[in-house]
């Protein structure tokens, strides 16, 4: 199996945060200015910043917040598959468990994706 940090001449962590960059720009008019991909052994976790468009900006500064972080949670719920289809692709790992959280003030949201794990019992 070709090592996590480079496949095909790039960084798989890399071709993560920029798929997932891409889907989110694709799912909310707007991705977010910052990613990065975290690769454990049976783990995946991307963090985003800059991730509010100017609408949901207004909408906690006015204190609307609940509202925002109850529309980004229906967003990761729609995107959820997709998500999963970018980190099981790169990794060539099944996907077990997926979770998503997104903060206000700091703008971030995190992406958790759990690894089936390897057969060999390592």
């Amino acid at each position: 199996m070709p090592s996590p940090e480079s496949r095909g001449g790039g960084s798989t962590a890399a071709a993560i945060s920029n798929d997932a960059v891409h889907l989110l720009q694709e799912y909310t008019g707007r991705g977010p200015t910052k990613a990065r991909t975290s690769i454990n052994r049976d783990s995946v976790m991307i963090l985003f910043a800059d991730t509010l468009t100017k609408g949901e900006r207004k909408l906690a500064e006015v204190g609307d917040g609940a509202a925002v972080l109850q529309m980004r949670h229906r967003f990761q719920e729609a995107m959820r598959e997709d998500l999963i289809s970018v980190v099981e692709k790169q990794m060539e790992r099944k996907d077990v468990a997926f979770m998503s959280a997104n903060h206000i003030d700091p703008d971030m949201a995190a992406e958790v994706f759990v690894l089936e794990p390897f057969l060999d019992g390592d």
